[in-house]
C-alpha cells in the first residue's frame, strides 16, 4: 500500500512543532503520565493537551488510561530513527556550512 503524500506531511507536521518534538522525546525511555509534561515543557495543560491530540490524530503517539492518569507513549520507536536521521543530516549540513566559511576566510 502505497501512502498519499498528503498522509506523509500530515505525520511529519505533527512533528514540525518544537513542543510537540520534546513530547516525543520525554517519551524515549518508555511511557510517562500526561501529567509530567506541563511542568517540564513550561506549558499550560490547554496547550499541552492541543500538542497531544495533534500527535495522537496523526499516529505519532498512543495513549491509554490507567485510573485516573492518562499514561502517552510513542506509536512506534521507530519515530525516534526519524527524528535522530534528521539531526544528523542538520549536524552534517551545519558543518559543511561552517567549512565553507572557513574556506572563505
Amino acid at each position: 500500500m502505497k501512502l498519499t503524500d498528503e498522509l506523509q506531511s500530515e505525520f511529519l507536521a505533527a512533528l514540525s512543532h518544537p513542543n510537540r518534538l520534546r513530547i516525543v522525546e520525554m517519551l524515549r525511555d518508555g511511557e510517562l503520565c500526561q501529567c509530567k509534561f506541563p511542568e517540564a515543557l513550561g506549558i499550560e495543560q490547554s496547550n499541552l493537551s492541543r500538542h497531544i491530540k495533534t500527535l495522537i490524530s496523526a499516529g505519532v503517539l498512543a495513549s491509554r488510561r490507567e485510573g485516573v492518569k492518562i499514561l502517552l507513549s510513542v506509536s512506534d520507536p521507530r519515530i525516534f530513527d526519524l527524528i535522530d536521521t534528521i539531526g544528523e543530516i542538520l549536524r552534517r549540513q551545519v558543518l559543511d556550512q561552517a567549512t565553507v566559511l572557513e574556506q572563505q576566510d
